[in-house]
């Protein structure tokens, strides 16, 4: 296997595990310390946050592992192009699923995420609503 798919491996790992220990230090690891976070925020325009914000915002969180929450993490594709890779993740911290684009950079050697950008959506929410005729209402 080639050194620089095993080494985006070790950094998808270690990114599912801090994820499930929201463990700020081990996503600080993997990061560049001048990554952001972007999203779409709840009002719909995008949300950009600087790294260190977001750590502090993890350090803030309870562990999925602590509440007993069921891991489903999948690495869906990896795409390296000389110094630049792109890892494309899914989890889950019920009640919502991420869906994660990482943006990685070789720096100095090592492998780093540069920019992660994410989608969140709700565990359970039906993407599909069906109205009955006879009774108007949403099953």
């Amino acid at each position: 296997m080639d050194t620089d798919i095993r080494a985006l491996l070790a950094v998808a790992q270690a990114y599912f595990d801090a994820a499930h220990e929201m463990d700020a230090d081990k996503f600080a690891s993997i990061f560049h310390h001048s990554s952001s976070v972007t999203r779409i925020g709840d009002d719909g325009n995008v949300s950009v946050t600087p790294i260190e914000m977001w750590l502090t915002a993890v350090r803030n969180m309870k562990a999925p592992k602590e509440l007993g929450l069921e891991r489903n993490d999948q690495i869906l594709s990896i795409d390296v192009a000389g110094e630049l890779a792109l890892l494309k993740l899914k989890l889950q911290i019920p009640p919502r699923h991420f869906t994660d684009m990482l943006s990685c950079l070789r720096v100095n050697g090592a492998w780093k995420i540069v920019q992660k950008v994410m989608r969140v959506t709700s565990c359970g929410v039906p993407s599909v609503v069906t109205v009955e005729k006879d009774s108007g209402r949403a099953r």
